[in-house]
């Protein structure tokens, strides 16, 4: 069994995208370090949605929590596992989580932001999920003690209380994302420390290509959505195709105007986030960070996507038109051959790792 097993649970939009493109980098290097990193990026996203009985999770997808706490099980070094969504499991899923890690060490790490950019950030997440809610719906149920879903997985006192109190107070941690203008390596760096990483082992990532969509371009994705139906219901087949040909094809390249909490709810946030910072303080764990930096700053006025009236939308729905034409004469220009390399690559890969799976499992049978 593994020495220690550090869960990376989230929150979504905390860097987590730019520190697992590091991890994941340099794998080879930390494995020569005693650190695994099991599976693969795919596999943890697929253990995650298993983990939580996701209704959106692809019944043939082929990684399970069983089967990638199954790799921490046969590693005899170091272990991290990490996935933003891990966050928003339930208390019983966390437990069985730690309970099938439980010879080894388990740590927890959880990343924090203010709330001032988190708001938005998370609302934005939930429509490039499929979600179809207006901004404005959706910050009305924040204020009334509603939206759950956002305070469950995006917040780090509730994903603390849920997983950290499986662990001993020394093995929780509460990563602090550095405001606007620290230096890019500084997240790292905090992770390092966790992680007993050291330095110069690892090669960073150039900063990760994951941007926020505009004012207009998030709505305009909230209403096919919308007028999509049950058409492409769960996740993958969504990000096959919504997402390969018209969010990351277009609306990410587009160079749309931000959208945010309006300074209306400013004291409310404010008010928020300080009660955020006391409940940290009180719960027993260590902060790699500064608290102070879960305060919001640079509060500036900002529009809602609700503010945008229908011709404004017209516009750049037409301008997404052309874009995905472009798109699409692109693709059809690829060669026949560079798809059939490609298809029959990814075959023989697939099949090369289902022998050897299933040489392992034979080899475990006979000793």
């Amino acid at each position: 069994m593994a020495r220690r097993v550090f869960l990376h649970i989230g929150a979504p939009k905390t860097g987590s995208t730019y520190v697992q493109n590091v991890l994941w980098k340099n794998r080879a290097a930390l494995q020569e370090a005693g650190i695994l990193l099991p599976g693969s990026v795919a596999a943890h996203d697929q253990a995650m949605a298993d983990l939580r009985a996701a209704p959106w999770r692809d019944s043939d997808a082929y990684w399970t929590w069983d089967r990638l706490a199954e790799q921490v099980r046969d590693w005899r070094g170091d272990v991290i596992i990490s996935n933003e969504g891990l966050g928003a499991a339930t208390e019983a899923q966390a437990a069985r989580a730690v309970e099938s890690l439980e010879a080894a060490e388990v740590h927890v790490i959880a990343a924090g932001r203010d709330l001032w950019r988190t708001f938005p950030s998370f609302w934005q997440q939930s429509i490039r999920a499929r979600a179809g809610w207006r901004f404005g719906a959706f910050m009305r149920a924040v204020e009334q003690g509603g939206a759950e879903a956002f305070w469950n997985s995006h917040t780090a006192p509730s994903m603390l209380r849920r997983w950290g109190d499986l662990v001993p107070a020394t093995h929780r941690y509460l990563v602090t994302v550095p405001p606007s203008g620290a230096p890019r390596d500084l997240l790292w760096r905090r992770f390092a420390g966790i992680l007993q990483i050291p330095d110069g082992l690892c090669e960073l990532a150039e900063p990760t290509s994951n941007p926020s969509l505009g004012a207009a371009e998030i709505e305009l994705l909230r209403r096919v959505n919308l007028a999509l139906g049950d058409n492409y219901p769960l996740r993958t087949p969504y990000q096959k195709v919504v997402h390969r040909h018209l969010v990351d094809a277009v609306l990410k390249k587009r160079e749309g105007v931000s959208f945010g909490v309006g300074l209306d709810r400013a004291d409310w946030v404010r008010e928020k986030a300080e009660q955020q910072i006391r409940e940290l303080q009180d719960y027993p764990c260590q902060v790699v960070g500064d608290l102070d930096e879960l305060r919001p700053t640079a509060m500036r006025q900002s529009i809602s996507p609700d503010e945008l009236d229908d011709h404004q939308l017209l516009q750049v729905a037409i301008e997404t038109i052309v874009g995905m034409l472009a798109h699409t004469d692109a693709l059809s220009q690829r060669p026949e051959a560079e798809h059939d390399d490609v298809n029959v690559l990814s075959r023989l890969r697939t099949r090369a790792g289902g022998v050897r799976r299933r040489l392992r499992r034979v080899t475990r049978r006979e000793s």
